[in-house]
């Protein structure tokens, strides 16, 4: 990998005017010098084009029309990257240091690993720097993919090359799909990866996958034929065990 890789960073939001300027300048504020952004609109109608096209050619690319959800609107943005390495950072989350894509592409250099991960947090809109939730990979392992638990997809960077070998996110999953794709690059093909032990991304509270008992629901039956489709052995008890997880970080904002 060459020395100093272009980073594409693709930010996807629909509706989100209340948000969107925080995510974009996060983004812009980053000190690394070879960066590429990639905004995708869904045809917003509350003033997110607005406010996006008023950032001008800060923005590289910028593509406003109707999308077949959040996954479908990631892959238009992926299939625009002509950077070495990608990232996704949606329309809630923000950097937290103007350093973070200095950090990250300081790890694919000294590793020479196909990803990179580390950790976020969540937050409620009126406290940014109160951690809610911290959201820390420090003792993944691959065997935790059973269990239906994953690095952190807002932290986690992978070459491009990785996207075009092993494709996009199967779009007829509604909440899971950055689930699945982190499945078939890091448990089913064993790409290359290395961990960052740093809070890089925080998180707004109110995500999809966060949201009503429905929708965990809908999740938890992502998850079943996710597994099925790509032959990995889990159960009903594994599966539980995600839930739990999440009260413990709740508690005392450690991981596993």
């Amino acid at each position: 990998m060459k020395l100093i890789p272009k980073v594409s960073i693709v930010t996807v939001v629909y509706n989100g005017a209340g948000t969107i300027a925080d995510t974009i300048n996060s983004v812009l504020a980053q000190s690394y010098s070879n960066i590429e952004y990639i905004v995708i609109d869904g045809n917003s109608s509350d003033g997110t084009q607005e406010i996006i096209r008023s950032y001008g050619e800060n923005i590289s690319k910028y593509i406003s029309e109707k999308d077949n959800g959040i996954y479908d609107a990631m892959n238009k943005g992926i299939s625009m990257a002509t950077g070495d390495i990608v990232g996704i950072l949606n329309a809630d989350d923000m950097y937290t240091s103007d350093f973070s894509i200095d950090r990250i592409v300081a790890e694919f250099n000294k590793k020479e690993v196909d990803s990179v991960f580390g950790d976020l947090y969540f937050f409620t809109p009126k406290k940014p720097d109160r951690i809610l939730r911290l959201y820390s990979s420090r003792n993944f392992k691959l065997k935790h993919f059973e269990r239906g638990i994953m690095p952190g997809h807002a932290t986690f960077f992978v070459k491009k090359s990785c996207y075009e070998k092993l494709g996009l996110y199967d779009t007829q999953y509604i909440i899971t799909a950055d689930f699945d794709l982190l499945l078939r690059f890091l448990y089913i093909n064993e790409i290359s990866y290395s961990y960052i032990p740093e809070i890089l991304v925080k998180m707004r509270i109110g995500g999809i996958s966060t949201r009503s008992l429905k929708s965990k629901w809908k999740m938890y039956r992502e998850l079943r034929l996710i597994f099925e489709k790509n032959g990995v052995k889990s159960n009903h008890f594994k599966l539980a065990s995600k839930y739990l997880r999440k009260i413990y970080q709740y508690v005392d904002n450690t991981e596993l």
